[in-house]
């Protein structure tokens, strides 16, 4: 696996790759990597012949800096586990790198209405973080294809429509949430919890099935049924954010019972989950 660290260095590999005709595969994380990331590893190297693992953990996308300082910085775990997929290459360009004017000074990339709400709405600018640096990165890597997971739901329709609306030749390609044995979606902030709080979390996605069922049994009073698991979560010891029944389309309200999609946060402690559950 070769490690490349400058856009300039990346970019004129990824074009010797596409002069050969090869197909380039992306993978963008932000490392501390885990068994949902080697999922997306794993279809990356099923459609192309080439694929690229990024690792950036990008200041744009928090709102809280001590939250960016917290977040697990672990490279040479998370080269091991690449090494051993055997990926073509790791990209891990630096701040100055990728925003060599300053993070508050950088071209921005905005999805209206779609990065507002929800996860919008609970994290101002966020999404704009995201989209700004997978643009970045898009335009580093030059991929035919980029992989996501499907556990940051709205994400994946946020890049997709930025993808749409800025013509990137890319198809995007989102993967089904990877879930540890009881449950629970993984994530890298997953290890923040205690042995209690580890035990409690699981009942987020509880909840979640609980919702899926009762629609599927043919209830359809969304906003009760959302209020009864915003209690159900409550009565677990998680704080609840949002449990929200949208259109798996584009997370609007629901028209219709077919085609949804269950979305959820909720803070347990001093970590923030999301998940979601599609009907």
């Amino acid at each position: 696996m070769q490690h490349i660290y400058s856009i300039t260095e990346m970019q004129s590999c990824a074009s010797s790759w596409q002069q050969a005709g090869l197909k380039i595969a992306f993978v963008p994380t932000m490392g501390d990597l885990h068994a949902g990331h080697l999922s997306l590893v794993e279809k990356a190297m099923q459609v192309a012949e080439r694929v690229v693992v990024s690792i950036f953990v990008n200041p744009l996308q928090f709102n809280d800096n001590s939250d960016f300082e917290a977040y697990p910085r672990t490279l040479d775990a998370d080269m091991q586990q690449l090494d051993n997929y055997s990926v073509d290459t790791l990209f891990t360009p630096n701040e100055n790198e990728l925003y060599p004017q300053g993070r508050d000074f950088i071209t921005g990339v905005d999805v209206p209405e779609l990065s507002t709400i929800l996860e919008g709405s609970s994290r101002p600018g966020h999404f704009r973080g995201v989209t700004t640096v997978v643009a970045k990165l898009f335009n580093c890597v030059q991929p035919q294809v980029a992989v996501f997971g499907e556990k940051d739901f709205q994400q994946l329709l946020v890049i997709q429509r930025m993808v749409a609306d800025l013509n990137f030749p890319i198809e995007i390609i989102g993967i089904p949430t990877r879930r540890e044995e009881d449950g629970l979606a993984m994530s890298s902030r997953n290890s923040r919890f205690s042995a209690e709080e580890r035990q409690k979390a699981p009942a987020l996605y509880r909840a979640l099935r609980t919702l899926r069922d009762k629609i599927l049994a043919g209830e359809g009073d969304f906003a009760q049924l959302e209020s009864q698991a915003m209690e159900q979560i409550a009565a677990e010891g998680m704080t609840p954010e949002y449990i929200s029944v949208r259109s798996a389309k584009d997370l609007g309200a629901p028209q219709t019972s077919a085609d949804l999609v269950i979305v959820a946060a909720a803070c347990l402690g001093q970590t923030r989950l999301i998940d979601n559950i599609r009907i």
